[in-house]
């Protein structure tokens, strides 16, 4: 049908019908998004979950500036040179994770853990400051601790402070809230945990000893202090940070510390005598040496006594 000037009459109608379809499409679009947002999804949101007073959205700043997904897969992104870390915080918990971000280059023993547990942070993120009931709550950490601890990791030590590491805790804890659909998948159907560490009857207090029958070993079994410092500073997780010589790792390597000179960080200088050492294993923050961020070494002022804390000066003054 045409019009008295030649054009056609259906023209606005077709108009007004593309345009109403063109609305319903906006508007059907506009419901879907706002649904998809809605809290009655049941997804973490990343600004609410928090590890010791620090958000998951400094943590995935943290995660991406150290570039972790060239190695790592998480949330179905990234790498797979090293183990997907989507699920890590519910697997071993934030004490686990603590003991291990500051020193990746080994893998964190038991001790190093239980030190971590003394941080309020982690104590309320497990429920407990026990080491047993945090191992009977992640059986991934028991795992690793029994199969791994104090071994050596394929992964660089990262110049990460303790704000950093914080971070990183609130991201990896986010991640492990998330509805995921089934991601990642697993290559078998279900885990193989060490029978010891079941949570059942006595096994966690199994899981504890088996983890721990290194440290646990009695003074007596080792005749020579020096021996036995050796083997303290292996089991306690030192060894991750400290190199037995002068080479910088996380920490200042011990060769030649015993005795010498040390610059900290307010300027002053100190002799390295075995107080100085005491001091820097139980009081880790009172005493920083230049050039090394502070608040990153845990106090093991309650995993040593008088008589492994003389065996360990006696192997770092023999370096």
């Amino acid at each position: 049908m045409s019009c008295l000037n030649g054009t056609d009459c259906r023209e606005p109608a077709k108009r007004r019908i593309a345009l109403a379809v063109l609305a319903l499409m906006l508007a059907i679009f506009l419901l879907l998004s706002v649904w998809s947002f809605l809290p009655s999804r049941g997804q973490a949101i990343p600004d609410s979950i928090q590890y010791g007073g620090v958000d998951a959205v400094e943590g995935k700043r943290v995660f991406q500036a150290y570039n972790c997904m060239g190695c790592h897969t998480i949330v179905g992104n990234g790498a797979y040179l090293g183990p997907d870390l989507t699920r890590i915080h519910a697997d071993a918990g934030a004490a686990w994770l603590a003991a291990f971000l500051p020193s990746a280059g080994g893998w964190p023993t038991s001790a190093a853990v239980r030190v971590q547990l003394q941080n309020p942070a982690a104590q309320a993120d497990a429920g407990s400051a026990d080491l047993q009931a945090y191992l009977q709550r992640y059986p991934g950490a028991a795992e690793r601790l029994n199969e791994r601890g104090g071994q050596h990791t394929l992964m660089p030590n990262l110049p990460l402070d303790a704000r950093e590491v914080t971070a990183l805790i609130a991201f990896l804890k986010y991640t492990s809230t998330l509805h995921t659909e089934g991601w990642p998948p697993k290559p078998h159907e279900g885990r193989r945990i060490p029978a010891a560490f079941q949570p059942s009857g006595d096994a966690a207090s199994t899981a504890v000893a088996g983890a721990e029958t290194k440290a646990a070993a009695p003074a007596g079994q080792v005749q020579d202090a020096v021996a036995r410092g050796r083997q303290l500073v292996s089991d306690l997780g030192c060894v991750a940070c400290h190199a037995t010589d002068q080479k910088r790792t996380v920490g200042p390597g011990w060769g030649g510390l015993a005795g010498h000179e040390v610059q900290l960080t307010d300027g002053t200088t100190v002799t390295a005598d075995e107080a100085y050492i005491v001091r820097s294993i139980r009081e880790p923050d009172a005493q920083t040496v230049a050039g090394y961020p502070p608040h990153v070494m845990p106090s093991y002022d309650a995993l040593i006594d008088d008589a492994d804390m003389k065996a360990i000066v006696a192997y770092l003054s023999s370096l």
